[in-house]
């Protein structure tokens, strides 16, 4: 006897549909499942036989053949164990179905027949979606994550059990309906419970904070300690306005996909904000690993990935940030795949200006040797900081503006407002190009179309270049600085004030910094 049940595998994070066939013959008792199968998915047959035993169904003892198709796609999920239970049952007539060909099934069994939450299902739902299924019955903690789908019913099961009277219309599950919405920005803000008005001073970083938010530009801010440093980039996802819906779940799916779905919050509504430590492989940073997940460049997408202490960052572990952050997607190649992991992020970092920390800072002294400060800066190499739009310098807070209990600074509400505006022009430029939302993303094409500059503004963009030494990619990132400034300050071309605000947001060079 033959059986035909439809589960999906992930690829990255996409999943693919799978066609699980049983075959039940005559023979000595034998359980093999076939078909690429690694990791948990290779131990299934384990479980799914005790959880059959335990569901109170008995198999008899014949020779049972499972093969997971296509046979060259890896499969090394849990996600199998249910959709191969009710094949196995299927293919023995032990219930009687006869539309289970129109559902695709995805589920961990635990031995008593229990299900288990599964990672990915959201890939699954779009999967199944997409192929024209008529329903996803997946464990009852995914219902809420599969039914962010449109266009395809939901059923969630707590028990194999459950899954089987419903397939036989002895006990027809209900079908979720999904309630998730994304919050409004202030919802937002409240949630982070952290205001710009809470950082004393330091204006003008401020600023340029500003502006890099409402392009998602790269920063780097280098000072001594306690000069506001994290404590600013703590702030920033409080500056962006709420993800779209098409942004959560983008988002969601990634978290998804690496299992870091909290299943009591099915949509990831507030922009992620990633901030590994300085120990980090470049397998944790880009993903990957034994089993393929996602690293925390993907967990950042559409947020913010935030590196502070940089230059304590392996080397390698930085350069492999050069090509996603140029390309916004990392590309993991391996032996038997290929996978693209999405990694549109906002990167923000922090250093101080030499080890101690104390570097050229006023009223303090810096115990490094000259090349001790040196090498400290030569971690970073210029490629990499080619990468960063605004290098900004951060500077002790005066301490009447710290002990001033009047003094009143503007709330992550009044940047909040003019970032959402700024963003709001950018979303109208790029009408016509949908894989580009913020100026940060520009190519050469759209930086000739939309960046034009003429007169003295030319000529002090040309003199920076000259002055500095410049490369072409730091050329082309001033004036995508230049355009978001222009975008905040509601001008309609790139004005004088906005190339001068750019130039001196890039101007703290490496030399610059160290002075020697």
């Amino acid at each position: 006897m033959l059986a035909k049940v439809f589960s999906a595998a992930l690829v990255g994070i996409e999943a693919v549909l799978v066609e699980v066939e049983v075959d039940v013959s005559l023979g000595l008792p034998f359980f093999n499942v076939v078909g690429l199968t690694e990791g948990a998915a290779k131990e299934s047959k384990v479980r799914v036989a005790s959880a059959v035993k335990n569901a109170g169904f008995e198999l008899p003892q014949k020779r049972i053949t499972v093969n997971l198709a296509p046979a060259d796609l890896r499969k090394d999920s849990a996600t199998f164990e249910l959709p191969i239970a009710l094949g196995v049952l299927s293919a023995f007539g032990l219930f009687p179905n006869k539309h289970m060909h129109r559902f695709v099934f995805g589920g961990e069994l635990s031995l008593d027949g229990a299900l288990k939450p599964i990672r990915g299902v959201l890939s699954l739902a779009i999967a199944a979606r997409n192929n024209r299924m008529q329903a996803i019955v997946v464990p009852q903690a995914n219902a809420a994550e599969a039914a962010l789908v449109d266009n395809i019913q939901v059923f969630g099961a707590r028990h194999l059990k459950e899954v089987i009277f419903h397939l036989s219309n002895e006990k027809p599950l209900e079908a979720y309906v999904s309630k998730a919405m994304c919050p409004s920005p202030s919802a937002q803000a409240s949630a982070l419970g952290v205001d710009m008005s809470e950082v004393r001073g330091q204006s003008e970083i401020k600023d340029a904070l500003e502006v890099a938010a409402a392009g998602g530009h790269n920063v780097l801010m280098c000072g001594p300690p306690g000069s506001g440093k994290t404590m600013l980039a703590k702030r920033i996802p409080a500056l962006l306005p709420s993800m779209s819906f098409e942004e959560a779940l983008e988002v969601t799916k990634i978290y998804s996909v690496a299992g870091m779905l909290r299943h009591e919050h099915a949509l990831v509504a507030e922009r992620p904000f990633r901030a590994p430590h300085h120990t980090i492989t470049d397998a944790g940073m880009v993903g990957g690993g034994s089993q393929t997940r996602p690293g925390e460049l993907s967990l950042a997408h559409n947020g913010i990935l935030f590196l502070d202490e940089l230059p304590e960052f392996k080397k390698h572990v930085l350069e492999v940030l050069r090509q996603p952050l140029e390309e916004g997607t990392v590309r993991l190649s391996r032996a038997n795949q290929r996978i693209n992991y999405p990694c549109h992020f906002m990167l923000v970092t922090a250093m101080n200006p030499c080890p101690c920390g104390y570097f050229n800072v006023p009223d303090r002294e810096c115990r490094c040797m000259p090349k001790r400060v040196l090498e400290y800066h030569a971690r970073l190499s210029g490629p990499f900081l080619d990468r960063i739009d605004a290098t900004l310098e951060t500077r002790p807070v005066d301490v009447h503006k710290i002990l001033a209990l009047d003094l009143k600074e503007k709330p992550s509400s009044y940047y909040q407002e003019r970032v959402a505006a700024a963003r709001q022009r950018q979303q109208e430029r790029f009408q016509q190009t949908p894989h580009i939302r913020l100026n940060a993303q520009m190519g050469p094409k759209l930086l000739a179309a939309h960046c034009k500059t003429m007169g003295k503004t030319r000529e002090d963009l040309e003199r920076a270049v000259r002055h500095f030494g410049l490369s072409a990619r730091a050329h082309d990132r001033i004036l995508r600085l230049a355009r978001t400034r222009a975008d905040l300050e509601g001008h309609g071309d790139i004005q004088e004030s906005d190339m001068r605000f750019a130039i001196s947001c890039r101007v703290i060079d490496r030399r610059n910094w160290l002075g020697l």
